[in-house]
């Protein structure tokens, strides 16, 4: 008989109900398309304004590593701005917090940035209940807003 893993963690003040897999798979392809778009009017404001300069900086782009560094950098910075939220968890009413409901830190949101640019990062999410590295490694968990208690 399977043994379902638990998605909701309870103590006396918080109830975090984790966001389901179909949510954090939102959540990615919402914040990737995001993070392209910044890129693309990044780039093109760049080139308008020092075309020379944007051309040798392309070169550094297109390498895959880069452009996960620059991914992670970019998911850091909005966690940090919007207070555990990115466009994708806007959309879906999720939201990063730590174990006891708060929403993550500067430095904890750098890190979840920082480990999605691990190779692999997003296979470790697969699976019946989502717990990609970014979670595991920061002690974070992404919640459902509207069926999590969160505090005050």
């Amino acid at each position: 008989m399977e043994q379902l893993i638990e998605t909701s963690i309870f103590t006396d003040e918080v109830n975090l109900h984790h966001a389901s897999s179909g949510q954090r798979f939102a959540n990615y392809l919402i914040d990737v398309v995001t993070f392209y778009a910044f890129i693309f009017c990044f780039f093109f404001a760049l080139a308008s304004v020092a075309p020379e300069f944007t051309n040798s900086i392309l070169v550094y782009v297109d390498n895959g590593l880069v452009s996960l560094l620059m991914y992670g950098l970019y998911m850091g910075t909005i966690e940090v701005i919007f207070q555990g939220r990115s466009l994708g968890k806007l959309v879906t009413g999720t939201k990063a917090v730590t174990e006891d409901g708060v929403s993550v830190d500067a430095r904890k949101a750098f890190l979840r940035g920082l480990i999605r640019a691990v190779p692999f990062n997003g296979f470790s999410g697969l699976g019946y209940h989502c717990n990609p590295w970014h979670d595991r490694w920061t002690k974070t968990h992404v919640v459902d807003i509207k069926k999590s208690a969160l505090p005050l």
